[in-house]
């Protein structure tokens, strides 16, 4: 190539950092403790037990409202003598029970809604019969069909989980974009393993928002079952301690027992969703 042919060099005279502008700014101590979670919902939390304590000290009507600090002494004292941690032991091996019964069974119906026409037909005929009907309301069948016993509330604990759950993950996999599925036929997956490989993984946003709303229905369902129906099996969960803590005006400890129930609440949405978030829609960029 001719020297004149050749393209002129290009020089760009070095310019100093001042010309552009802020690259970088200091987060200053508040901001950097604000952008935090943790600490802004402690602080959430903290607000809140400030406001039960002076609007209890201005009721000053024990029976009605306990302060918050009456609340914790008789939540430290059932913790410390281990009734409170032995209620709450029996409510959660039954709600365990319950949660997975109707998350496999939710799994199977959405399958077969995903995977045949009648199955759809059956999937959207069932939850729009049984998704509106509260669970607590079949307990009174649940305790003809099943007796005195944990079936009757294992079984109102599926009907609240299962059409919560099977209607997100419905709605996930049909949400799952064609350009998707194609991939999956492609490298020959159909049926079941397309469901596992391809569907489950583009809808596992949706699955875990029905796995959060089902945890929740089948948490308060039992409570409220526990209440109802009292003890189950000579053992009696958390709604029953808050039902015989009420019959014997023990206000502080009824406010013990829905303070466990918010704690296990928190750590639940807290700890363990966050922590399945965290190790796969979050990791896998499907969510900020």
């Amino acid at each position: 190539m001719s020297e004149a042919a050749m393209r002129p060099e290009i020089v760009r005279p070095t310019r100093a950092d001042q010309d552009f502008g802020v690259v970088e700014k200091q987060l200053t101590p508040f901001e950097r403790l604000y952008n935090l979670a943790w600490l802004r919902k402690s602080a959430l939390l903290v607000v809140l037990a400030l406001a039960w304590e002076l609007y209890a000290r201005q009721l000053d009507n024990p029976l009605l409202v306990p302060t918050f600090g009456d609340t914790v002494s008789a939540w430290w004292g059932a913790v410390a003598s281990g009734v409170l941690p032995a209620r709450a032991w029996v409510s959660l091996q039954v709600l365990a029970i319950g949660f997975v019964a109707g998350v496999l069974l939710a799994g199977a119906l959405t399958v077969l809604a995903i995977t045949t026409r009648i199955g759809t037909d059956f999937l959207e005929t069932m939850t729009a019969m049984f998704n509106p009907l509260p669970a607590i309301a079949l307990l009174p069948l649940a305790l003809i069909w099943f007796g005195l016993g944990i079936g009757s509330v294992v079984f109102v604990l599926i009907h609240s989980v299962l059409w919560a759950v099977a209607l997100n993950t419905h709605a996930g996999f049909r949400g799952v974009s064609q350009t998707l599925r194609m991939v999956g036929r492609n490298y020959g997956l159909s049926g079941l393993r397309l469901v596992i490989r391809i569907l489950i993984p583009a809808a596992f946003p949706s699955i875990l928002a029905g796995l959060k709303i089902g945890w929740a229905f089948a948490w308060r369902t039992l409570i409220a079952a526990e209440l109802v129906f009292g003890v189950s099996s000579g053992k009696g969960g958390l709604g029953w301690y808050i039902f015989e803590a009420k019959n014997q005006l023990e206000i502080p400890d009824v406010f013990a027992g829905l303070l466990t129930i918010i704690l296990i609440g928190l750590v639940v949405e807290n700890v363990v969703f966050r922590t399945i978030e965290a190790r796969t829609i979050r990791r896998w960029g499907m969510q900020q």
